[in-house]
């Protein structure tokens, strides 16, 4: 045996892509299971030319999937992130985007019996431990994949999945301000530490020297911005107590600007080393949060807001607008949280065994 075969199935989750796999078919350790990854993605590569990645951060992502031992949820999404260009996976964050695909790909592998009609399937975020709740369209038992619904930065449109997220405050750090305050200086720029979903560093478009409308593909050029925001990015997690994140993804990184487009506020989000295209499903939250928090860097800068919860917040992002409905409450300790919704699609777009070098990993557990 020169190769080992592992079963996949390989899904579009929002505007992200990758396999996802039952992770009783992976290795259990850890170090053995990053070399598998990174050959399943092809990572080393700016091409990914000996994998199934697509030479993108938004398309290197794996979903790891396991039937919950939890009494409140149904399946277990274990994500890992690997690097591109780099040797390089990251268990820290977990992906929205993947995760739209999360209920289909639970239904699919036989993990949750699907219902006619519709399928809700609760989901458990290993890397975070929030709770979400995914509605999966499944007329006759079977998942459906067509349908009206569009999401910026895919084309086409698709069945739409519903999914509801809890327990996101705090998520890798244990708090909404993990620093404390609602604005830090650092190195002379104010930005603000925030944690829902998605830990995140967000700056002030303006504050660098940016309009927020700049595209992907100018942002990614624009090698002074990096060289000036990684260093604060680094002491941001020190700050957010994650330690030295030199080699992490997160925190990410947030612009805020006022909106051009009808929405309630203009943004970019960063992976950190590179401009996302469209905007993550966990960043479109943060930014939410840290748009509805009086007092952070995005205080005066959104429209349409009208104080009371439920709030819609529509994010602007180089692709078009996400829509996150945040529900939360005002109270004399400030905004508190409960809940944040988004529509996304997903679609399969292949399934089978992906293949490894034996000498990778001959299959033994």
């Amino acid at each position: 045996m020169t190769q080992t075969g592992i079963p996949f199935h390989f899904m579009r989750g929002g505007s992200s892509r990758g396999p996802y796999f039952d992770r009783a078919d992976l290795p259990e350790d850890r170090d053995r299971l990053s070399e598998v990854l990174m050959a399943v993605v092809g990572a080393g590569h700016t091409w990914n030319i000996d994998g199934i990645g697509g030479g993108t951060a938004v398309t290197t992502k794996v979903a790891m999937l396991s039937p919950s031992a939890r009494d409140d949820c149904d399946v277990d999404y274990f994500f890992a992130q690997v690097a591109v260009a780099e040797r390089l996976v990251d268990y820290k964050p977990t992906c929205g985007n993947i995760l739209s695909a999360v209920g289909p790909a639970a239904i699919e592998k036989g993990m949750v019996r699907a219902t006619d009609g519709e399928t809700r399937v609760r989901i458990y975020a290993v890397n975070t431990g929030a709770r979400i709740e995914a509605i999966v369209k499944t007329p006759g038992g079977v998942v459906e994949y067509e349908g009206d619904t569009e999401i910026a930065g895919v084309p086409g449109t698709a069945a739409p999945v519903a999914l509801n997220f809890l327990d996101t405050v705090g998520s890798s750090t244990g708090a909404l301000l993990p620093t404390g305050n609602l604005i830090d200086t650092i190195d002379g720029l104010e930005v603000t530490c925030i944690d829902v979903a998605m830990p995140l560093m967000i700056a002030r478009a303006a504050d660098l020297g940016l309009t927020g409308l700049e595209t992907a593909a100018e942002l990614d050029a624009n090698r002074a911005f990096y060289e000036r925001i990684e260093p604060i990015r680094i002491e941001a997690g020190k700050r957010m107590g994650m330690g030295d994140v030199t080699k992490s993804v997160t925190p990410k990184i947030g612009l805020v600007a006022p909106p051009k487009a009808g929405g309630t506020v203009l943004t970019r989000y960063f992976m950190p080393w590179n401009c996302h295209p469209t905007m993550a499903v966990t960043g479109a939250q943060c930014l939410a949060a840290c748009v509805l928090t009086p007092g952070t860097v995005a205080d005066g800068m959104a429209e349409g807001l009208t104080g009371t919860a439920p709030q819609l917040v529509e994010i602007e992002h180089p692709s078009g607008i996400i829509e996150v409905m945040v529900d939360f409450e005002n109270g004399a300790d400030g905004l508190t949280l409960k809940s944040a919704g988004l529509v996304r699609t997903a679609r399969m777009l292949a399934r089978g065994e992906v293949m490894v070098p034996a000498s990778v990993w001959d299959g033994t557990r």
